[in-house]
C-alpha cells in the first residue's frame, strides 16, 4: 500500500493547499471568527456528503457501531480541528496566506513524533530508512522556512500583528500535529476514514459555533455579519469543503502509510499555497531576482523531502513494531485482529454486506446540492485582485489531483 499512501499523500497537499485560499478573504474586512465558521458549515456539509455518496450512511454507522470507544476520540479531533482552523485565519489575516503556512506545517514534526511514542512508527525501521523519512520531513519544514524567509523579506505587515499571527500559526501547527493522534488510533483499529471523519464533523461544528458565540459578540452579532457578506459567504463555504476532499486523502495516507509519512507528504501543500498567494493573489510581486532563485531552490529541496519518504517503505522490523501497535488496540478493545490488519490492506470487513440504500441518503445528498445553489445564487466576485488564468489553471490541477488519486482508491481499495 506504499504507493497508494503516497498518492493520496500528495493529493492532499494540492487540495489542503487551494482550500485555504479562501481565507484571504479575511483582508476584505470579515472577522476571523466568521471566515472560520463559514468554512467550517461547509466542512460539516462535505463531511457528510462525500462519504454518503462514495459508501452510503449503513456503512458509516455499522462501522462506527463495531467500534463505539472511537465515538469520543472523533468528537475531540474534531474540536482540535476547529480551534486550529480559526488560529489560522488570524495567522492569515496578520502575516499572510505565505507565510502563515510554513509555520503551521510544522506539525509535520509533531505527527513524527506522536507516532514514534504511541504507535511504533519508525521502530525496527532501521536506521536507512528511518533517516529517509525523517530527513525528508526536515526538508520540507526546511524548504517552507525557505520560503517563508522569501516572503518576510519582500513582503510588510501593514497592520502591526505580525508577533500575533506568528503565534497563532505555530498554535495551529501544535494542534494540528496532535490531531493525528486519534487519526492513527481508529485506523489501527481498522475503522474507515470515511466513517471517522464523518463523526468527527459534530465536535468541528460545536466548538466553532462556541467559539463563535464567544469571541464574536454573539450569535445575533454573527448572524447580522454573515449576512451582510452573504455575497463571500459561497466562498468560505466552498474552501471548507475543498478542505474536507482534502483531508480524505490526507487520511487514507494516515492510514496505509501512517502518520510519520503521510503527513509530511500532505504538508506539500506549501508549494500549493505559494501558488495560489503567488500567482493568483500577487503576495510575491516584487521579490527580487535573489529571491526568486531562493523559490526555485525551496521548490526542489521540498520535492527531494517527499521523493525521500515516497521511496522509504516500511521494512520487515517496522511492520512488526505496527503489528504490535494493532495487537494493542485489539486487545483494550475487543477487537479482531484479523480484522484489523486486513483493513491496513484496504480489505472489506467480513460482515460488509451491500444493501440497499437508505431514502435518507438521498436526502442528505440533496440538502447539500441546495444549499450550494442557494448560496451560490448570493456569490459575488470577491473584492481582492485576483489572476483568473492563474485560478483557473491551478483548479485544473485539482480536478486532475482528486480524479486520479481518487481512482486508484477506488481501484485498490473501494474507498476501504
Amino acid at each position: 500500500m506504499q504507493g497508494l499512501g503516497v498518492a493520496c499523500g500528495l493529493a492532499a497537499g494540492v487540495w489542503l493547499g487551494g482550500a485555504e485560499a479562501p481565507t484571504k478573504l479575511v483582508n476584505a474586512g470579515i472577522s476571523p471568527f466568521a471566515v472560520s465558521l463559514a468554512m467550517v458549515l461547509g466542512v460539516f456539509t462535505a463531511r457528510w456528503t462525500l462519504p454518503t455518496l462514495l459508501k452510503g450512511t449503513n456503512c458509516i454507522f455499522r462501522d462506527v457501531l463495531a467500534r463505539p470507544h472511537l465515538i469520543v476520540w472523533a468528537i475531540l479531533t474534531g474540536a482540535l480541528w476547529a480551534v486550529a482552523n480559526t488560529l489560522t485565519v488570524f495567522a492569515v489575516r496578520d502575516v499572510g496566506l505565505a507565510i502563515a503556512f510554513p509555520l503551521w506545517n510544522v506539525n509535520s514534526l509533531i505527527g513524527i513524533f506522536w507516532g514514534w511514542l504511541l504507535f511504533h512508527e519508525l521502530r525496527g525501521a532501521g536506521l536507512r530508512v528511518g533517516s529517509r523519512v525523517l530527513g525528508g520531513a526536515l526538508s520540507i519544514v526546511a524548504s517552507a522556512i525557505m520560503l517563508a524567509f522569501v516572503t518576510v523579506l519582500h513582503r510588510s505587515t501593514a497592520n502591526g500583528h505580525a508577533v500575533q499571527g506568528v503565534l497563532a500559526a505555530l498554535g495551529a501547527s501544535l494542534l494540528w500535529g496532535t490531531m493525528y493522534v486519534p487519526f492513527r488510533k481508529a485506523y489501527l483499529s481498522g475503522m474507515n476514514p470515511l466513517s471517522f471523519v464523518t463523526i468527527f464533523t459534530f465536535g468541528e461544528l460545536g466548538t466553532m459555533t462556541l467559539l463563535a458565540a464567544t469571541f464574536s459578540g454573539g450569535i445575533a452579532h454573527l448572524n447580522a455579519e454573515l449576512h451582510a457578506e452573504s455575497h463571500l459567504v459561497f466562498w468560505m463555504f466552498l474552501g471548507g469543503f475543498c478542505w474536507v476532499i482534502g483531508d480524505l486523502f490526507q487520511q487514507y495516507a494516515a492510514k496505509y502509510i501512517g502518520i510519520g509519512r503521510g503527513i509530511p507528504l500532505s504538508n506539500t501543500n506549501q508549494l500549493w499555497g505559494l501558488a495560489w498567494s503567488a500567482f493568483v493573489f500577487g503576495e510575491l510581486t516584487h521579490v527580487s531576482q535573489a529571491g526568486r532563485w531562493l523559490v526555485v531552490a525551496a521548490t526542489l529541496l521540498m520535492i527531494v523531502g517527499a521523493g525521500s519518504i515516497g521511496s522509504a517503505a516500511a521494512p520487515v522490523g517496522e511492520q512488526v513494531s505496527r503489528r504490535t501497535a494493532i495487537s494493542r488496540e485489539c486487545l483494550r478493545y475487543g477487537l479482531s485482529l484479523e480484522e484489523c490488519e486486513a483493513a491496513q490492506l484496504g480489505a472489506m470487513p467480513r460482515n460488509s454486506t451491500h444493501t440497499r440504500r437508505p431514502w435518507w441518503d438521498a436526502l442528505i445528498v440533496t440538502a447539500a446540492v441546495t444549499l450550494f445553489l442557494w448560496l451560490g445564487l448570493q456569490a459575488q466576485v470577491p473584492p481582492l485582485a485576483m489572476n483568473f488564468f492563474w485560478m483557473s489553471t491551478l483548479c485544473a490541477v485539482l480536478a486532475l489531483a482528486a480524479i486520479g488519486c481518487g481512482w486508484l482508491l477506488w481501484k485498490k481499495t473501494r474507498f476501504e
